[in-house]
Formats: structure tokens, C-alpha cells, sequence
């Protein structure tokens, strides 16, 4: 395709040129979380910043790893991810929050996805929606290696991907809240864990291009506890999260080099 950037040797809406991140990515979708997660790395020099797209780039046990953010939604992933592989990259690890959707999901538990319902917009120009959107069995892996060594509370399973988030918290205020409400049902029915809004996008790019990616989340609240008038705190701090990310990709780091 025609590079639109100012600099042809740069990716158009990162702003990064090839050769400059690691194969390993951490993907927040806040910008402002770029320079706290790298700070888990060895001498980080921020590369670039446009538009919600920050990245850093260290090392991470003397591999060179980064950081990138997304900013909201399965849109702004997937072309931080289809530019970040045009970079070299390969290994992608998504972090956020979520809601969490069953009772016993906890406020500051983790939520690993080990897979996604698209009920989103992105994945749809990439796949048919027979297909499901699944992260890469090592990274799942080694997201709960490590969540577990760190002695986090944690859950694998599937998550919810919407691209409403008012959708999902005043869906009576919606037109369409018969679907909202029904499907957020029936979610809830089949197990799902939380709702957030990048996995399913990701999951589906990252097998077009055949890359591995993975996802975990800090659960900010549960509105299902609150509607059964279990406990339910808002926690913001991420740093769990991010601290599963990082030794994830320490773990893989070293599995790769075994093989």
C-alpha cells in the first residue's frame, strides 16, 4: 500500500520505522501507562509518539523488548499491531481493564483471555465470524505461569469484546437494548469472565499475520457483584497486570531461546 507518512521510512499512524521495537510487545491502550510498564525494562528510550500510539523500547533480560499503546477500541489495535509486524515485531501481549462479568471475578483479580466473543467491529474486515478469535497457547501459558508465580488472583477463560462501552453500562438507554440485554445474557450464561474491547480484534489480526498474542486484564469492578449486592470496589491500579505481562515475556524469552 502507498505510505502516507511525512517520513516513508516510518509506519504512518505509529510513527515507528523497522528495526526499532522488540519482537516482544506490551500493548496498554493508555498512552499515559507507556512510561510506568517501561520502566519494568532495561534502559528505555521512548521511540515515538502520535496520535494514542507511545512506544518505548528496552530490554527485558537483555532482549529487546517494547511497549505500545493502542488507545481505545479493536480499530486503533489492529493498526498498531499490522505496523508494529511491518516493524519486526511478532510477540504481542495485551494489557487493560475489564469488567468482570461472573460473580466470582473479583475487583484487582486478573483475567487472562483465552479467548474472545467478537461482538465488535474490527475482526469482521478480517475474518467470517465462524472463526474465533484465540490467543496463542504459549502466550496464554505463560501469562498464568506467571500470574500464579507472583501469587496473583487470577482467571482464565473467555472474554466479551464490545465496541460500546456505554453500550454495556446504560445498555436500557440504547435502541437496541432488546440485543444488549439478551446477549449480555447469554454471555453471561456460557462462562464469559469480563467484557472489554481489544482482545477479539487482536486475537483475529494476530492469525491473519500469524503471530503469536495474548491478553490479560486488571478487573476494575463487577457490575453483576453490584447488582447482587456483593462487594464491588473500583481498583485502577494496574500494576499487576503489567507485572504478569513482563514476566510473561521473561518466560517466553526463555522458552524461545531452549528452542
Amino acid at each position: 500500500m502507498k505510505n502516507y507518512s511525512e517520513n516513508a521510512a516510518r509506519q504512518y499512524h505509529i510513527q515507528v520505522s523497522e528495526g526499532e521495537t522488540g519482537r516482544y510487545v506490551i500493548m496498554p491502550g493508555d498512552p499515559g501507562r507507556c512510561e510506568k510498564i517501561a520502566q519494568y525494562m532495561d534502559n528505555p528510550v521512548k521511540i515515538a509518539g502520535n496520535r494514542e500510539y507511545v512506544t518505548y523500547t528496552g530490554t527485558i533480560d537483555g532482549v529487546k523488548a517494547s511497549v505500545t499503546s493502542t488507545g481505545i477500541g479493536g480499530p486503533s489495535a489492529a493498526i498498531a499491531m499490522e505496523e508494529l509486524y511491518r516493524c519486526g515485531s511478532d510477540t504481542f501481549i495485551r494489557i487493560g481493564t475489564c469488567g468482570g462479568m461472573q460473580p466470582h471475578v473479583k475487583s484487582g483479580d486478573i483475567v487472562i483471555a483465552s479467548g474472545a466473543v467478537r461482538m465488535e467491529g474490527t475482526s469482521r474486515e478480517y475474518a467470517p465470524l465462524e472463526f474465533p478469535a484465540v490467543p496463542d497457547l504459549s502466550v496464554v501459558n505463560a501469562l498464568a505461569a506467571a500470574a500464579k508465580k507472583k501469587g496473583f488472583a487470577y482467571h482464565t477463560g473467555v472474554v466479551q469484546s464490545k465496541d460500546s462501552f456505554y453500550g454495556q453500562h446504560e445498555p436500557e438507554t440504547k435502541p437496541v437494548s432488546y440485543e444488549l440485554a439478551s446477549k449480555w445474557e447469554a454471555w453471561k450464561r456460557l462462562g464469559c469472565l469480563a467484557s472489554e474491547m481489544e482482545s477479539a480484534a487482536l486475537f483475529i489480526v494476530a492469525s491473519y499475520l500469524n503471530v503469536r498474542a495474548g491478553a490479560c486484564f486488571l478487573v476494575m469492578a463487577n457490575q453483576e457483584r453490584e447488582k447482587n449486592g456483593l462487594e464491588n470496589p473500583v481498583v485502577h491500579n494496574t500494576d499487576m497486570a503489567v507485572q504478569t505481562a513482563v514476566e510473561a515475556v521473561r518466560m517466553l524469552i526463555q522458552e524461545d531461546q531452549k528452542n
